[in-house]
């Protein structure tokens, strides 16, 4: 099984990409912002003009829920 991460601060776009990783029967691993990480370690690792969620999915950094949805769409992985 792939595993995925999500770097959230919790607001509801990092929701509705942990339910669609879920869903997907991903091993989905969160962390969250000021519990796992601070905003200062989100930006440097992601950029300062990095939003909320990031993901990974495996081995590879995705981006956004945006960009993860259209690369599992060029997958065939959703519709």
């Amino acid at each position: 099984m792939i595993q995925s991460l999500i770097y959230s601060n919790k607001s509801q776009e990092c929701e509705r990409a942990k339910m669609l990783l879920d869903n997907l029967n991903e091993n989905v691993k969160e962390f969250v912002l000021n519990e796992d990480f601070t905003q200062q370690q989100f930006q440097q690792e992601f950029g300062s003009n990095a939003e909320y969620p990031q993901i990974a999915i495996g081995l590879e950094h995705r981006g956004t829920l945006k960009e993860t949805l259209n690369y599992l769409k060029d997958r065939g992985v959703i519709e």
